[in-house]
């Protein structure tokens, strides 16, 4: 289970197979979270319960911290704090 202060976070670094990591904000997350799960033709079996492809990535963005695209194809994705003052 994940540390509830994780969720505190408004920022996340997203990890894609071949591109570049990137920082998002918690709704770009979402947004990522759910053009990825619209692609597939079917949702995993944990989250085909949620009804939405809203309400499965916020179950993603909740309780895990990767999606298995296809073998070989991962997403990751991890709360980060960004400190403006740096």
């Amino acid at each position: 289970m994940s540390n509830p202060l994780i969720r505190a976070c408004d920022h996340y670094v997203v990890l894609e197979p071949g591109q570049e990591e990137r920082f998002l904000d918690k709704d770009e997350t979402l947004f990522w979270l759910e053009s990825w799960l619209g692609k597939l033709q079917e949702l995993p079996k944990d989250l085909k319960s949620q009804g939405s492809v809203e309400s499965a990535a916020q179950r993603l963005l909740d309780t895990a911290c990767d999606l298995e695209i296809k073998p070989g194809f991962t997403l990751q994705w991890f709360a980060v704090r960004l400190d403006p003052h740096l």
